[in-house]
């Protein structure tokens, strides 16, 4: 049985995933959507969509559609996504999961009451290469996490208004932060404190955070920025040894251990632009009818979005949608 897709905003991360998709056996791109009909016609043929409309609310009317991929601004994303649920469509939406807490268990809430699968896309998490991460430190293998270091970091251009514009969503913590708080919130879980501090662009929207997640014992230093270039090379060390993952690490199809003045390199690459494990994750649920991922779940998804909050907070950063 093939699970037929539908693509809600049309921009770069859907095209990726568009590509993706074709590397999937049972999935197949059945139709796009843009508020711009021009731009679905031409994003439909470049990716083989059956077909394309010029409203989000046609392609949520297409009763062929399985599950809907989210991928437009950040602050419109619990407003569609809820939209979608009601329309009894899946839901794959893109991180941010939402703006905040209280959108977060809004769509939450949409997924039990009309009983659909929802997911956020958290891609990083599916990848083969930090599921073995994962697992090497739940097995001990590095001994006690003491320390993690992870950033994001590029220099963005300033003409893409979503970087910037605070009234959608803009700014580097919900972008590209949300990256090393997830590692973070992956290996250590929820910490004790927040310490973070901010530079802002006019508009309000923070370009570069610096953060440190305080554990009983560990600590996370982590950065994201749209104002320079990182390696975007993460560390995690432990009482017997460390991991470093290869850069860029959000896409890692390689890392090393450290161990016992040893090296042991892993790879474990990845299939397509690495969009095709959170894809084959949705299929999965969908033929076993299931709401959410046991890889990533809803409580996953509330934890980050809390520690995005916290960080927020701690900056004083806020969006219309908090008010």
């Amino acid at each position: 049985m093939k699970i037929k897709w539908g693509i809600i905003g049309l921009g770069k991360i859907a095209q990726k995933l568009a590509n993706d998709l074709k590397l999937i056996d049972n999935a197949k791109l059945e139709a796009v959507a843009s508020r711009n009909l021009a731009k679905a016609d031409a994003f439909a043929a470049t990716y083989d969509a059956k077909k394309f409309y010029g409203s989000y609310e046609a392609l949520l009317q297409d009763k062929f559609v399985d599950i809907v991929y989210i991928a437009t601004p950040h602050n419109s994303h619990a407003q569609i996504a809820i939209l979608a649920l009601e329309h009894k469509k899946a839901v794959l939406c893109e991180k941010p999961f939402a703006i905040n807490k209280q959108q977060v268990f809004n769509m939450i809430e949409a997924s039990k009451k009309h009983n659909m699968f929802l997911m956020e896309a958290l891609w990083t998490r599916f990848l083969p290469a930090i599921k073995e991460i994962k697992s090497i430190v739940e097995m001990g293998g590095v001994g006690d996490i003491k320390y993690i270091n992870a950033d994001f970091s590029f220099k963005a251009n300033p003409s893409i208004q979503r970087i910037y514009d605070k009234e959608l969503g803009g700014g580097s913590i919900l972008d590209i932060g949300i990256y090393p708080i997830f590692l973070a919130y992956l290996i250590l879980g929820i910490p004790d404190k927040i310490i973070a501090k901010a530079h802002f662009y006019e508009s309000g929207a923070d370009s570069q955070v610096s953060m440190i997640f305080d554990y009983k014992n560990a600590q996370a230093v982590l950065f994201s920025s749209f104002k320079s270039n990182s390696k975007r090379i993460a560390k995690i060390s432990g009482t017997l040894g460390e991991i470093i993952i290869d850069s860029p690490w959000n896409e890692a199809s390689s890392f090393s251990v450290f161990k016992n003045n040893q090296e042991e390199k892993i790879s474990l690459p990845i299939a397509g632009k690495g969009f095709t494990h959170q894809i084959a994750e949705c299929n999965s649920c969908l033929l076993e009818n299931r709401r959410q991922s046991n890889l990533w779940s809803h409580q996953n998804s509330i934890e980050l979005i809390t520690l995005l909050d916290a960080v927020r907070k701690e900056i004083g950063l806020v969006y219309t949608e908090d008010l």
